[in-house]
């Protein structure tokens, strides 16, 4: 893609934008989930580790790594449910993608709107294995950022058409179906979360607050629905009332982050649950019966968003659609890192 070995493409917000207009939404996140699926298909190539996080009242910054052994990649987000109320957003990012044989990255990318189409991609492509066939309505409880990408990867996925909508802010919910009219769907706003819920094939829980919630009450999970929940992804913020994972089969994505992080934080360290690999592989089932309740616990694993990373540098080839960043120090002599400065200054490159 680029002949100078020393120079990183980066893409930033204005070209991320441009690559996901010029495939298109629907058909980015379908090819970003085979990547997602292709992944998780050898899980067991990667190195695999809980995120490290640094929490504090205000919210939580996390570095997200993982390698296959030829690639390594990180991602550096952020989650602070209360920028909102200040004009931001609640998750920023950012990642790199590297060459492990020599160390040297060979992309830096924005992640802020990638993270919302992996996301949304990984939660398809659970759903893909563990919903019913025939699922084709889906409820959306919470209306914010993430809302829009999920509802288009399950209809570019699964064929969903059908949404019922609600969040605690009229607003949001406004702002959802605005976006997403014109785009396939029939959309209902609902003035309740159990009215969201009603005959829904699938139920998505995307709310950003940073507490020990209960957007689903136990009577709101009927038989053969598929749960995806997405906004429990940290210490202390859940979304499900605990009587309804006792009634359900779990699957996640790594057991030792969403033991601490998920859904699952409710239940006993030894709660039984499946890793979402496993039924992809074929090692473990997925759904059974039509009657049968699935969780995806999903809090976000770093093989997804190096998946994505793999996914943009790729889909870069052939575009103009980065800048060229000079990254790396390129020594004539590569012991010789200090005489850099030295024909630097020879050549004038000191301010006057």
């Amino acid at each position: 893609m680029i002949p100078n070995l020393n120079i990183v493409p980066f893409v930033s917000v204005d070209h991320m934008m441009k690559l996901v207009l010029t495939v298109g939404v629907e058909r980015f996140l379908s090819e970003l989930a085979g990547y997602v699926e292709e992944d998780f298909r050898r899980w067991e190539a990667f190195d695999k580790t809980p995120r490290v996080a640094s929490h504090s009242a205000e919210g939580v910054i996390e570095l997200m790594p993982t390698s296959d052994g030829r690639n390594y990649g990180f991602k550096y987000v952020n989650g602070h449910p209360k920028n909102t109320r200040e004009g931001r957003q609640t998750v920023t990012a950012f990642g790199v993608l590297a060459d492990v044989a020599t160390g040297y990255p060979v992309l830096m990318s924005e992640m802020t709107i990638l993270t919302a189409l992996r996301t949304a991609a990984t939660s398809a492509v659970a759903a893909k294995h563990l919903a019913r066939p025939d699922s084709r309505r889906m409820a959306i409880i919470g209306n914010g950022a993430q809302s829009e990408f999920q509802a288009l990867a399950f209809k570019a996925l699964l064929g969903v058409t059908e949404l019922r909508l609600h969040d605690i802010d009229p607003d949001a919910t406004e702002k959802c179906a605005r976006n997403l009219g014109g785009l396939g769907f029939a959309i209902t706003a609902c003035r309740s979360a159990q009215e969201a819920v009603e005959g829904a094939d699938v139920i998505t829980t995307v709310t950003a607050d940073k507490q020990c919630a209960t957007i689903l009450t136990d009577n709101m999970a009927g038989a053969g629905v598929h749960i995806n929940a997405v906004g429990g992804d940290c210490p202390g913020k859940t979304e499900l009332h605990r009587d309804i994972l006792l009634r359900s089969d779990i699957f996640v994505e790594y057991t030792p982050q969403t033991r601490v992080e998920g859904e699952i934080q409710q239940l006993a360290p030894d709660h039984p649950v499946t890793e979402l690999w496993r039924v992809m592989t074929g090692a473990a089932p997925g759904r059974r019966d039509a009657r049968q309740i699935t969780l995806f616990d999903s809090v976000g694993f770093a093989t997804e968003d190096f998946s994505a990373l793999r996914y943009v540098r790729d889909r870069l080839a052939g575009t103009r659609l980065y800048q060229e960043l000079d990254m790396l120090a390129d020594p004539d002599e590569p012991r010789d890192l200090f005489g850099m400065l030295l024909r630097a200054a020879a050549l004038g490159a000191v301010p006057a």
